[in-house]
């Protein structure tokens, strides 16, 4: 069909004023506009037409007018107000659940992850110098640890299924905006963690981190805001407040718009959480026993153990609490524990530790993640995570070179086997036979089904001791690090949610399951 220039210039200015009617603006013609051409068989004509943005961001209207909003810190998503961080993130989710593709989300999170790999070390000295916990190599390498084993978009898997009725496909969809709880054990690892997880979900996050971390966790806030707004990603999918309190903890609560409830920490933090009414992942207490039964390499077992309970001076939840060891084997191992970094407390020095390190317990206030009220003790707040060359200093030991953890032979009913320490001493029980091993380590467990180790080459007295345990993770012949991915294989996470169930969490976590049908598959039987 033959059209004249006239012909195809009426066609535009139709389109155009559907267009514009469609907006809500008039059909007139604009004096600023823009130029296009449009070709017809006779030449090249401009034709004029108004500029339409396609997108235009939003900006973040505080529920406070008088609030200002355009500092450098709440640019980079650290606000001073618990409800301007919610509005900020709740925008941001909106325009990355519309216009980010999983392509892009995990551009974002490849820019997370390489710019905490950058700064990783100045990281794990914020959190060391702010919290004086822990040490400081050990923090370098979770921060690496979170950034390079936290999975991202791969761990969304979709589901389908066809047959003579149709296909149906099962689909990872984001919650929306989340409110998350980090502890002062794991400040910036965790929200480096969750931070992954919850947007390779598509969901954003609001943070309530710990007041003895917020300078370092505002620090991680920062850096991973400039990582996604770089990759091209929305501001303030990240955001805390500044100033954290129980109070902003409640505002973040009870906000309407914040749809899921992530908290790391103790068993009173989960049970806040989960009388929200709104759904709760919650990370608990733990305070994980090890078995060493009669079979185990016993070299191996040592080193193990150590590498793992002094790793950052016993601060995870996960690390190992207290050893069951057979009798038979029990100087063995302490002997080989000696030889790779251990120091044996005498009696009246286990006394002189407990002393200043433990304090009577005169309230329902247990500085552990755990709480049994049948316990008569609990950690100073002083010596959590602090290193065991410190411990013999103040009872006027000598330490030797590279002293890694202080141990100790002790009773069953001792504080030490029976409190979650967070401290570098480690107990050493010794049983007589695995069924009293397994007895005795499910009952100092109490009930938490966090973490659990075994050295043994029996497989039969490994499975023994799983079925009896019941924990999240169960690490056989390894570090308990090996159960987070850091020596063994698996992804890691730092918040285990053993109280309500979701186990190791990752982005599949965060996400809700969608159905889509497509019924009756094309054609119908006709009797």
């Amino acid at each position: 069909m033959n059209m004249t220039e006239k012909d195809i210039e009426k066609i535009v200015q139709s389109v155009l004023h559907n267009v514009e009617s469609a907006l809500g603006k008039s059909a007139s013609a604009s004096p600023s506009v823009s130029a296009v051409s449009v070709a017809s068989g006779e030449g090249i004509k401009p034709v004029q037409f108004k500029q339409v943005p396609v997108f235009q961001q939003e900006t973040v209207k505080s529920p406070n007018r008088n609030r200002n909003l355009g500092g450098a810190e709440e640019k980079w998503g650290v606000f001073n107000h618990m409800e301007d961080a919610i509005e900020a993130s709740y925008r941001a989710q909106m325009e990355f659940v519309k216009h980010f593709q999983l392509k892009d989300r995990e551009k974002i999170i490849t820019a997370i992850r390489e710019a905490v790999l950058r700064e990783k070390e100045v990281l794990a000295r914020k959190v060391y110098e702010e919290t004086k916990i822990g040490r400081y190599e050990d923090k370098v390498a979770k921060h690496e640890l979170a950034a390079l084993k936290t999975p991202g978009t791969e761990d969304l898997k979709t589901e389908a299924f066809s047959g003579d009725n149709g296909l149906t496909i099962v689909e990872r969809a984001p919650y929306g905006l989340i409110g998350a709880v980090t502890p002062v054990t794991n400040p910036t690892e965790t929200i480096i963690n969750n931070a992954i997880g919850m947007l390779a979900a598509g969901n954003a996050v609001v943070f309530n981190v710990h007041p003895s971390s917020k300078r370092s966790c505002a620090y991680a806030v920062q850096l991973i805001n400039k990582a996604i707004t770089e990759a091209g990603g929305p501001h303030h999918l990240v955001t805390m407040v500044k100033e954290p309190t129980l109070d902003t903890l409640q505002t973040l609560i009870d906000s309407p718009k914040v749809k899921l409830l992530v908290g790391t920490g103790g068993p009173g933090l989960v049970q806040t959480l989960l009388k929200s009414g709104k759904k709760a992942i919650g990370a608990g207490a733990g305070n994980p026993p090890v078995i060493v039964d009669d079979t185990a390499d016993l070299e191996h077992a040592a080193r193990s153990i150590i590498e793992g309970a002094a790793f950052d001076n016993n601060l995870l939840c996960i690390a190992e609490k207290e050893v069951f060891v057979l009798e038979s084997v029990a100087d063995d191992l302490i002997f080989h524990m000696l030889n790779h970094g251990a120091y044996m407390l005498g009696q009246h020095e286990v006394e002189q530790v407990m002393a200043f390190a433990l304090e009577e317990q005169g309230n329902e206030q247990n500085r552990g993640c755990g709480f049994n009220p049948q316990r008569h003790y609990q950690v100073s707040k002083d010596w959590i995570g602090q290193d065991a060359r410190l411990f013999l200093e103040h009872i006027g030991v000598q330490p030797p070179t590279e002293v890694k953890l202080l141990i100790c032979d002790v009773e069953f009913d001792h504080p030490f086997v029976q409190l979650e320490q967070m401290m570098p001493v480690l107990p050493i029980v010794r049983v007589k036979t695995l069924d009293e091993a397994i007895e005795k380590a499910v009952m100092a467990e109490h009930g938490n089904r966090h973490t659990a180790i075994m050295h043994s080459k029996n497989v039969d007295h490994l499975t023994k001791f799983a079925r009896a345990i019941q924990t999240t993770l169960f690490v056989k012949n390894a570090s308990s690090l090996a159960g987070v991915g850091y020596g063994g294989e698996g992804h890691t996470t730092m918040t285990i949610a053993g109280p309500t169930g979701e186990g190791v969490t990752s982005a599949k976590t965060f996400t809700r399951e969608r159905r889509c049908v497509l019924a009756e598959g094309g054609f119908r039987i006709i009797g």
